[in-house]
């Protein structure tokens, strides 16, 4: 059998046979792939000049000098056989990242590609080669501060030294995919546009850029979840870690545009999770928050065994606007899972919906110890007419239910939450009721914003973004007022208990002060004391990002907790002592 090295040599040394006395002209020659037609006329001339003309290889480029051979093609290989190589020729690229969770885990993936692609991580943005800004649409607010972080950006490509190579500045993310023509008829100074699903081309697409040419690239996939690229994670000091277990989002909820930046839901197969999670622990991380869109909406369909009719079990009284989903394995069975591999590792997950929160979920996070009894609980309004212009998928009863269900099997849990005011066709009365439910249920921690309208929605196109910018404004302010109130009340209950607290370093307002988040991922400040390093020994020990430590909470506020360290701990002697704690109560 003829290997494929000597077929294509043989293709490229092919000269058409010289026509001797007794072999006609065929009607058609086949010539290194090209059709040459003989005209009858002419007779024997134009082959015969044909075969003293060029070959395919006169018009193929030299291989470049230091171009790889592949193994076993030998030296005088074609070169598109080789490959071209896009490496990043030693240039430094600088991330700036913008906006949710989601955004660092694609920075983490983004950088992992460019550096096994040549590329070095620059410090600062002024000793960069390419700077990239991983950019978030979810509000208007949010655009204006790349539109004029890209102003300031442009005085620094305009100033750069002859001597260095181009500056290049790339626009990344939701931002790129929404605001493509605009970016770039507007901000002249872009050189490249690289979308959520478009991360593997940023090599080629930086190539392209080093030629002086535009290059976008901004397609959504339906299956592209970066299952196979290991983040490198920016900050390798930390001890938390994001990682991404699905992207888009099917709930097409009327004023979210994530389904039309980031597209349809696609989950990441269980196995691949969890051999990063594996490799974080290896490397000491002792969190990780799992990341979607609509994370609990988890659906692993990459195993045949698993490709059931049983259809996802939702929440009581909720449902979606779209085909319920048969088969695959389910966020419980992720949880299960991933909480199994390192019982020192705490689990955190978001950003979920609450119709996907049944109890076999909501049981599995109170019976792990190290899945955090902390859930994310996004009500965006407290108004069942304005939940359903919302197309939520829930009343405002129905969702009072759920977080009475929650708090039976979770006892103790710490709920947040988010909450849009000022959206379409919002009354006073509808405002009031957001009022009573933030009062009703009590956060732990909120996130509360403005109604800013987006193109591509489904409320750009159905509704009126009717409430005054003013009365958005103040709602907003009153909204965040209730909630400040009741997460005082909230966190103040929690003064003289003992909280076990994953430091994460110095408090940002004082350097003789370190801080972590408990359980409920609040805020821990406590002094830098040296602890003992269990709660029977004498022996003392410096505190140190990492470390788990009991700190006694002596005084609150909406935002943070205070206390004194006792002791160095565990995850698995935190549960063991709050067991007993929980028996002895019970006596």
């Amino acid at each position: 059998m003829v290997g494929p090295a000597r077929a294509v040599r043989t293709l490229l040394n092919f000269r058409p046979p010289r026509l001797n006395a007794g072999v006609k002209c065929l009607p058609q020659a086949f010539v290194a792939g090209t059709v040459i037609r003989s005209c009858p006329s002419l007779g024997s001339e134009p082959c015969a000049r044909l075969s003293d003309g060029p070959g395919l290889r006169a018009f193929l480029r030299p291989p470049s000098r230091g171009e790889a051979v592949r193994e076993g093609l030998g030296e005088d290989a074609p070169p598109y056989l080789i490959g071209e190589p896009e490496p990043g020729g030693n240039r430094s690229v600088y991330f700036e990242t913008y906006g949710c969770q989601m955004n660092v885990n694609d920075t983490e993936i983004a950088w992992s590609i460019l550096q096994k692609n040549g590329y070095k991580k620059a410090t600062s943005c002024t000793e960069a080669d390419v700077i990239l800004l991983v950019t978030c649409s979810i509000r208007e607010k949010a655009e204006q501060t790349i539109w004029k972080r890209l102003k300031q950006l442009a005085a620094l490509k305009s100033n750069r030294a002859k001597s260095q190579v181009p500056l290049k500045i790339g626009i990344l993310g939701c931002m790129a995919e929404r605001l493509k023509e605009e970016i770039l008829e507007k901000e002249k100074l872009v050189d490249v546009l690289a979308g959520p699903d478009s991360y593997r081309d940023l090599p080629r697409l930086l190539t392209v850029a080093e030629t002086g040419q535009k290059a976008v690239n901004v397609l959504l996939s339906l299956d592209e979840t970066y299952a196979d690229v290991m983040p490198v994670h920016v900050n390798s000091k930390t001890k938390t870690a994001f990682i991404s277990i699905m992207r888009g989002c099917n709930n097409m909820c009327s004023y979210c545009i994530v389904p039309f930046t980031r597209g349809r839901e696609r989950s990441r197969p269980i196995s691949s999770i969890s051999q990063e999670v594996r490799i974080l622990s290896d490397q000491g991380v002792k969190e990780v928050t799992l990341l979607g869109q609509n994370v609990n909406s988890y659906c692993d369909t990459s195993e045949i065994q698993f490709h059931t009719r049983e259809p996802t079990h939702l929440s009581r009284g909720f449902s979606t606007i779209y085909k319920n989903k048969h088969g695959g394995l389910r966020f419980a069975c992720l949880l299960d899972q991933v909480s199994r591999i390192d019982p020192e590792m705490r689990i955190r997950f978001t950003s979920p919906h609450p119709k996907d929160f049944p109890d076999e979920v909501l049981q599995l996070i109170q019976e792990r110890g190290n899945i955090c009894k902390q859930i994310h609980l996004p009500a965006q309004s407290g108004s069942t007419a304005i939940l359903e212009a919302m197309r939520r998928g829930y009343t405002r009863e129905s969702y009072l239910e759920l977080v009475e269900r929650i708090r039976e099997i979770i006892p103790g849990v710490s709920l947040s939450s988010d909450f849009i005011a000022g959206f379409c066709g919002e009354t006073e009365d509808d405002h009031l009721q957001t009022i009573a439910l933030l009062r009703q249920v009590r956060y732990n921690v909120g996130y509360l914003f403005a109604y800013s309208m987006r193109k591509k929605t489904h409320a750009y196109h159905r509704l009126a973004d009717s409430v005054p910018a003013v009365v958005k404004q103040r709602r907003l302010e009153e909204l965040i007022a209730v909630f400040r109130e009741e997460a005082t009340k909230l966190n103040t209950e929690l003064i003289g208990t003992d909280q076990i607290v994953l430091v994460e370093g110095a408090s940002k307002r004082s350097k003789v002060e370190l801080c972590g988040r408990n359980d409920g991922n609040i805020k821990v400040i406590f002094p830098n004391l040296v602890i003992p390093c269990d709660w029977s020994s004498d022996m003392l020990v410096s505190i140190k990002p990492g470390d788990y430590i009991s700190v006694q909470i002596t005084s609150a506020n909406s935002q943070s907790l205070k206390g004194i360290p006792i002791c160095l701990t565990t995850l698995s002697k935190s549960t063991k002592v709050t067991e007993l704690k929980t028996a002895s109560n019970g006596q």
